[in-house]
């Protein structure tokens, strides 16, 4: 498969959002959702379950951010031996983190989290949507479906609100990820050495 399944917002493997954004000072602070009940129920699609992190996904999460294919657009990976000293025993357990789960295994992680420190001011205080799957479930399709479940997930839970996501506009696969769940271009800015693109998705009108 051409591309990476990726956005540019860094994905934590700690007790906090914020937690690897501190230590690496790359990517913008963030914090999780505050004000929603969490955990949710597992959120099932046709094909899969979106659910809290478990024990059990920990060696996942390390191959997840030691793989230089999924990282190529996210500053390169993270070296395999300082995840396993480091990553707790289940990580990312925090309001807005959801694995994503295909016949009882992880194949990714879906982030809704605050873009507390934005560097852009049209994205600071929003929430921010990050994906990240392993190369080998890419090419099916699931980001689509897992990010489209998350997504009206937050529409239930804090309606009225926009997402903001971003990505590198080299990114062409998350490019047209974005656009497929209803994210419009806000702008493009430079920054770690590489052209960034800004989208929002505006909010949802709660129905009646």
């Amino acid at each position: 498969m051409a591309g990476r399944l990726s956005h540019l917002a860094l994905v934590p493997y700690g007790s906090s959002p914020g937690s690897l954004s501190r230590v690496c000072g790359k990517f913008p602070a963030m914090t999780g959702l505050e004000g929603v009940v969490w955990p949710p129920a597992p959120i099932r699609t046709a094909r899969l379950v979106l659910r809290e992190s478990e024990a059990r996904d920990r060696a996942v999460f390390v191959e997840l951010f030691a793989s230089a294919e999924v990282h190529a657009y996210l500053g390169g990976p993270q070296p395999r031996d300082e995840l396993e000293r480091e990553m707790p025993g289940t990580p990312s357990r925090w309001p807005g983190s959801f694995v994503v789960d295909l016949d009882g295994a992880m194949i990714g992680q879906i982030l809704l989290r605050r873009a507390t420190e934005h560097r852009r001011p049209a994205a600071a205080g929003k929430a921010d949507l990050g994906y990240l799957f392993l190369p080998r479930a890419w090419g099916f399709g699931y980001a689509a479906e897992a990010c489209a479940a998350a997504l009206d997930w937050f529409d239930g839970v804090l309606p009225g609100e926009p997402v903001v996501l971003t990505t590198q506009s080299a990114n062409d696969r998350s490019m047209r990820l974005a656009a497929k769940l209803g994210f419009t271009e806000v702008e493009r800015f430079q920054a770690w050495d590489a052209e960034q693109w800004l989208g929002l998705r505006s909010p949802v009108t709660p129905s009646g």
